[in-house]
């Protein structure tokens, strides 16, 4: 049996397990993503771009789980980067959508690989992955809240 104390400790925590996992998995994109000039916030966000584009930027953030504020600085580094471009819609003027460029579209071909090569640096498997993204779904805000 588990002590009250044995729960206090550090070791034990699931809050630091998945913080520290966090950080050690953005730290294994960071080389594979430097040669295409993206950071892991970007890569997300070409990702969910890549998936639908043209779309609203609150559609991207929520999908991406952020804030639009905090989108938008992200927005504006692929923009100046020449792989974004952000436009106010035809039909409202109060919505701004976000569109990949010919550049942004063209990173994808480069992109392709992303996803083998984090596989091989944590030696896991897709299906190893999937198991483990599932089993996180819960903690992503995948499931409905009561």
């Amino acid at each position: 049996m588990t002590s009250s104390d044995d729960l206090l400790k550090l070791e034990n925590q699931l809050c630091f397990a998945l913080v520290t996992a966090a950080r050690n998995v953005v730290s294994i994109y960071r080389p594979i993503l430097e040669p295409l000039g993206l950071t892991h916030p970007q890569y997300l966000m070409m990702l969910a771009l890549w998936e639908r584009s043209p779309r609203p930027l609150n559609d991207l953030a929520a999908d991406l789980a952020l804030d639009p504020a905090t989108a938008s600085p992200l927005l504006k580094r692929l923009e100046k980067e020449g792989l974004v471009a952000r436009e106010r819609s035809r039909e409202d003027e109060r919505r701004l959508d976000i569109t990949l460029t010919e550049a942004g579209r063209e990173l994808r071909a480069r992109a392709v690989d992303v996803p083998h090569q984090v596989m091989a640096a944590v030696n896991m498997g897709i299906e190893q992955i999937a198991t483990l993204r599932e089993g996180l779904s819960p903690f992503a805000g995948r499931v409905e809240k009561q």
